[in-house]
């Protein structure tokens, strides 16, 4: 396990697993990012799977970004604002999840609380060697 608190210690943490670096969680409060695993997948040749977990500290949020595969996000505590391109803002709760199709614009990350941490384990389903996220770009 990989337990990155900042930007640096993400990019240096990604580099050590030869995993691209393009994250857009720079600006927006070091949220702590942990990889529990990351496999290229035999029954889909090209294609990556990563686990990781999100925690944010009261108050804290990532930049807008776009991940180029398939992502499933998962609360394990606390409450998490959340809004794709397109979609209204929406509050999950722990026990609540969403999905994010390759490509997505997703606009809002953060914790609601200003006062409780918050958690996600999140699931991304990615081509080989291709960046996790990408900066939003309107």
């Amino acid at each position: 396990m990989r337990n990155l608190k900042t930007l640096g210690a993400l990019a240096a943490g990604l580099a050590l697993l030869n995993l691209p670096l393009a994250y857009a969680h720079e600006s927006a409060g070091q949220e702590e990012v942990t990889v529990l695993q990351q496999h290229k997948l035999l029954n889909a040749p090209g294609k990556e799977a990563m686990l990781l977990t999100v925690t944010y500290a009261p108050g804290q949020a990532s930049d807008a970004h776009v991940h180029p595969g398939s992502v499933l996000a998962y609360v394990t505590e606390g409450e998490v604002i959340s809004q794709l391109k397109g979609e209204q803002p929406r509050r999950y709760k722990a026990g609540e999840s969403w999905y994010e199709p390759a490509g997505s614009a997703h606009l809002q990350s953060r914790n609601a609380s200003d006062s409780k941490p918050a958690k996600l384990v999140v699931w991304i389903l990615n081509e080989e060697k291709a960046p996790l996220l990408e900066p939003y770009k309107q």
